[in-house]
């Protein structure tokens, strides 16, 4: 593992971007106050380590039969497919828009929005009763498929925008794609040779990716000029997009299904798969494909949106339940009246 994660920080290294930086990067610098280098590179290796882990749990709970199962009857994937990369890249592209987001804070917002389905939704369809199998094909396919639509609907929403068509880091972004296929074979591989492992690596990546994200955020803070660079992350637009991107895509997620005629397990599924993105890998492209002078703090705009993610997931599940035993309490007490 140690030699994995030494070449994945051979690849972004900083050698490798600087020699970049002029044919990759059209945005002008916008000089934000530099980290100290041990801090900064303490949280390249943070959020590269933690996307190993986190990819290797999402391994973990793939399995190669329900794949198939799903492959050979492809409604539900499709219709999730078309949810991840339809409603969420253009939900991204148009609060970007309507809010009026600069140049940097709009390549943020659409590499998030761009991003395939994270782990966290696997657990929120759990809590919602929805269709365990298709969650997990789901986030398969979505990472899987990331490897081409991710650059691809990058290219054609940086259209959009004046001189953004050149600021993606698309070489930069593709090699970090692919770089996830290998750890997420791994857990594959320890999900089929070592099935009895899988459910406790799921747990301590997911508990892992939630406590980096603190930690990251501490780190940032935590030195000369943190609190500025915080605040920045903070503004009200960025704020704004944060926590309209999820509930847009849970809401259009479950329209889209349910106009499509599936059950209601395969519609809260969809949902959660459409809203939840992969917020490591976001934070990784973010942190290791970009200049510091260029994204400067900015790369904590995936901690903000994975609070939001996460609490606006955590309503919806409340909701789901209080609605689930107001209904089953109100139609057994109809039953026992009809039967007396």
């Amino acid at each position: 593992m140690e030699d994995t994660i030494d070449t994945a920080m051979d690849v972004f290294s900083d050698q490798y971007l600087s020699s970049n930086d002029s044919l990759l990067f059209n945005i002008t610098p916008t000089h934000f106050p530099r980290l100290p280098p041990i801090i900064d590179q303490a949280i390249s290796i943070t959020t590269i380590v933690i996307l190993f882990l986190t990819m290797v749990s999402l391994g973990c709970t793939m399995e190669v039969s329900k794949i198939k199962a799903h492959i050979l009857k492809p409604k539900g994937v499709a219709i999730a497919v078309v949810a991840q990369f339809g409603v969420m890249p253009l939900t991204a592209f148009s609060l970007a828009k309507v809010l009026q987001l600069g140049p940097v804070e709009a390549v943020v917002v659409l590499i998030c929005g761009c991003c395939p389905g994270g782990s966290l939704s696997n657990i929120f369809a759990l809590s919602l009763k929805g269709d365990m199998n298709l969650s997990i094909v789901m986030t398969t396919c979505s990472t899987v498929l990331a490897l081409g639509m991710m650059p691809l609907l990058l290219y054609l929403y940086c259209q959009g925008f004046s001189n953004l068509e050149s600021a993606i880091p698309y070489a930069g972004i593709a090699l970090a794609l692919v770089t996830t296929l290998f750890p997420c074979g791994i857990g594959i591989l320890i999900n089929y040779y070592r099935p009895q492992y899988s459910k406790v690596i799921t747990k301590v990546g997911l508990s892992l990716l939630l406590m980096s994200t603190v930690v990251i955020g501490l780190l940032a803070s935590m030195t000369i000029g943190g609190m500025d660079l915080m605040l920045t992350v903070l503004s009200p637009p960025l704020i704004a997009t944060a926590a309209l991107m999820p509930l847009i895509g849970y809401t259009f997620g479950y329209v889209l299904s349910y106009l499509f005629k599936l059950n209601g397990s395969g519609r809260r599924t969809i949902s959660m798969e459409t809203g939840c993105q992969n917020i490591q890998l976001c934070s990784t492209i973010l942190k290791v494909a970009f200049p510091t002078d260029v994204i400067g703090p900015l790369y904590l705009f995936p901690v903000i949106y994975i609070v939001f993610q996460v609490g606006e997931a955590l309503l919806l599940i409340v909701l789901f339940r209080v609605h689930q035993r107001f209904f089953k309490t109100q139609k057994t007490g109809s039953d026992t009246v009809t039967s007396t």
